[in-house]
């Protein structure tokens, strides 16, 4: 039976129908060309195999401003379409997650032969999950503001706007990832930024008139600054229980030194800088490591800074977290040759003639506005809110210790649901492991520093897949 509707009208709608479809693949399309133009084709010094599937670039995160921030971007090595979108941001502040993150520790291109090749990396966490790397914040690696009076204002609230920014506009030229599991990384001064990250993604998520759905289930930190009261009171403990300082140094600094105060007292910057002086033969994000001696000017005592405060008492901050000499010897020439910012698709603007890359840039870490003394509170309230998180400390790390995380986790004063008990690799103690009501676990890894996944490879993979997966670290041997 017919339809009543005109046979002319039909073609009439037909043809809309026909022009409709033909601009929703041009569209298609557009999006497609949009994020192939950042693929890597192949980077100088790559190997030939395994084949590795890249992509980097620019993010305008505020255009009036001119700020862009760089990534760089692996799809898992099986099933991308299926794994998570895993972000890593490395701290510092200061430090480039290129450099570091994906350089030196997870990602599947290494640099090796002193800064002439790249050498794959088969404990990658591109194994696991797509891995985008960050440089944040403006000032970091080949991230850029075209405005100056914007590096007087950065502080933990500025870079988790520009982050979270950067994930949308991301996930709009990368469309294909926008219903992926999303969960957020880093390591040391990323204890800011991921859980301040996290918050920002989750409480715009509540709002989804006004803002893109992300689909984020949680974080994970290493070797994380979290509240500095904890930090600082573990860094003193560590330094003597491991024989780093005398009993004598250890008295002064804890009777001089109040860490719950945000301005230290001249004393307690005196016998502090006792303490810090005590690591510059050894280094101090791996005690028991072999001390770098390439490049002895980029020492820890040449990163040591003092904040000024509204009382003009001044609080040491001591070291790049993530920092170490040896391979941003072997990073920085080889992310400064010209070949290679090529291939990595660096603007003019990300990079101005006479200026270096540098892994850690020393001003802004100088400069950067400390501001933030606690990342509990934001735990309590993620913990709540029923992210998965996920705490892991390198046991071997002078600069935020593992005494200073266990006084954090105990801060939360979350009911234990597992407790501390050891868990394997190898058949062999990797670390030891406890879980708290509410998704909270916190991870020791035995004999890695604060670079947990360039000390212990293997197991850090291990632990990544489980958190990933949900699978339970192994608690036999």
């Amino acid at each position: 039976m017919e339809s009543g509707i005109p046979h002319q009208n039909k073609i009439f709608l037909f043809i809309l129908a026909f022009l409709a479809a033909f601009n929703a693949d041009i569209n298609a399309g557009n999006l497609k060309h949009e994020y192939e133009s950042d693929r890597v084709v192949r980077l100088p010094g790559q190997p030939n195999s395994p084949h590795i599937s890249q992509f980097s670039g620019y993010i305008t995160v505020n255009e009036a401003h001119g700020r862009a921030l760089f990534y760089w971007f692996f799809e898992a090595q099986t099933l991308p379409d299926k794994k998570p979108l895993l972000l890593w941001l490395n701290g510092g502040p200061g430090c480039s997650s290129v450099g570091y993150g994906a350089a030196v520790e997870l990602g599947p291109l290494r640099v090796g032969g002193k800064g002439s090749i790249l050498e794959f990396n088969q404990n990658s966490w591109n194994k696991e999950a797509n891995m985008l790397f960050l440089e944040s914040p403006i000032g970091v690696g080949f991230s850029y503001s075209n405005t100056s009076s914007d590096f007087t204002k950065i502080d933990d609230k500025f870079v988790a706007e520009d982050a979270y920014n950067f994930i949308v506009k991301w996930l709009e030229k990368f469309p294909q990832f926008k219903d992926h599991e999303f969960f957020i990384s880093g390591e040391s001064y990323a204890g800011h930024y991921v859980p301040q990250l996290a918050e920002v993604v989750f409480d715009r998520n509540k709002n989804r008139h006004k803002y893109p759905y992300i689909n984020l289930k949680g974080f994970i930190v290493g070797n994380p600054e979290t509240n500095d009261y904890y930090d600082y009171k573990g860094l003193l403990e560590y330094a003597w229980s491991h024989s780093v300082v005398s009993d004598q140094e250890y008295d002064k600094a804890k009777q001089a030194c109040d860490f719950k105060l945000e301005n230290w007292s001249s004393g307690c910057n005196s016998a502090m800088s006792v303490v810090f002086d005590q690591y510059n033969e050894i280094d101090i994000y791996n005690i028991y490591a072999p001390s770098c001696l390439l490049n002895k000017t980029s020492s820890f005592a040449s990163v040591v800074s003092s904040e000024t405060n509204s009382s003009n008492t001044k609080r040491m901050r001591p070291g790049l977290g993530g920092y170490e000499p040896c391979y941003s010897t072997y990073t920085e020439p080889y992310f400064n040759r010209k070949d290679v910012q090529n291939a990595l698709h660096i603007n003019s603007r990300g990079l101005a003639d006479g200026v270096k890359w540098k892994v850690c840039n020393d001003s802004l870490f100088r400069t950067y506005n400390y501001n933030v003394f606690s990342i509990l509170p934001t735990y309590k309230k993620l913990i709540k809110g029923g992210l998965k998180i996920w705490i892991y400390s390198g046991d071997a790390d002078g600069r935020v210790p593992v005494i200073g995380s266990r006084y954090c986790m105990d801060a939360l004063q979350l009911p234990v649901k597992t407790p501390w008990t050891p868990w394997f690799h190898g058949h062999q103690v990797a670390g030891r492991i406890v879980e708290y009501e509410g998704g909270l676990s916190f991870i020791k890894v035995r004999g890695a520093g604060h670079l947990v996944p360039l000390n212990k490879p293997k197991e850090a993979l291990s632990l990544i897949h489980s958190y990933l997966s949900g699978q339970s670290l192994s608690t036999h041997r």
